[in-house]
């Protein structure tokens, strides 16, 4: 499970961090976090996931040591774009 919030905000710009989240009862090895960004958002810079960029169709990967996320356990990556502030809606895969 993923979710995101926006951490701060300024004229034309702002920083998100999204929550990756374990909330089942075996460990998960690995995990990707998509989302259709806004058509007036262009992400800038990411931290801790490896960014894919189609058109408007974001991808996010941990980067291995993030990607094991024992029960109960989250991770987090953040970003910043230009654009509105919003949080996507996110979709969240184990791989």
């Amino acid at each position: 499970m993923a979710t995101a919030r926006v951490t701060s905000s300024w004229q034309g710009g702002f920083q998100a961090e999204v929550t990756v989240a374990n909330p089942g009862t075996t460990r998960l090895n690995g995990w990707t976090v998509t989302w259709t960004r806004a058509g007036d958002q262009t992400i800038n810079s990411l931290w801790n996931g490896r960014l894919t960029q189609t058109g408007t169709a974001v991808s996010v990967d941990d980067v291995g040591w993030n990607g094991t996320l024992a029960p109960g356990a989250s991770g987090s990556f953040g970003y910043t774009a230009s654009g509105s502030a919003a949080t996507p809606e996110l979709t969240c895969r184990a791989r």
